[in-house]
């Protein structure tokens, strides 16, 4: 029985190609006025491209070269920017986060 979301008419779009093990973890966010899409995989790197770029990888992060530091989940969180007492946020700044779990245990994040 096929998906009520996949029908004979559906085709696929794109592919990003670039890591060389299993990937384990998708996100998408936008920020910055772009639109990304972010991929963590055994080969202990996150790739990250712009979907609107038509598969143009923009950069990568490489993990240390520590046994098990497969990466198997990843989130985008936004966060607001701490400010003292003294000042007043009149903009909402946010910091966007990138946390993300290693096989070994470990939770990495990056701002």
């Amino acid at each position: 029985r096929s998906s009520p979301l996949i029908s004979k008419h559906n085709k696929q779009l794109q592919i990003f190609n670039g890591h060389t093990s299993r990937v384990y973890g998708i996100e998408f966010s936008q920020f910055n006025g772009g639109r990304y899409l972010c991929s963590g995989s055994w080969d202990n790197t996150i790739r990250f491209w712009d979907i609107r770029s038509n598969k143009k990888e923009l950069f990568s992060i490489e993990g240390s070269d520590e046994k098990d530091n497969k990466i198997i989940c990843l989130k985008f969180v936004s966060l607001r920017k701490k400010v003292s007492d003294n000042e007043q946020n009149l903009n909402d700044e946010c910091g966007i986060y990138l946390y993300y779990g290693l096989h070994n245990g470990s939770i990495c994040v990056w701002e």
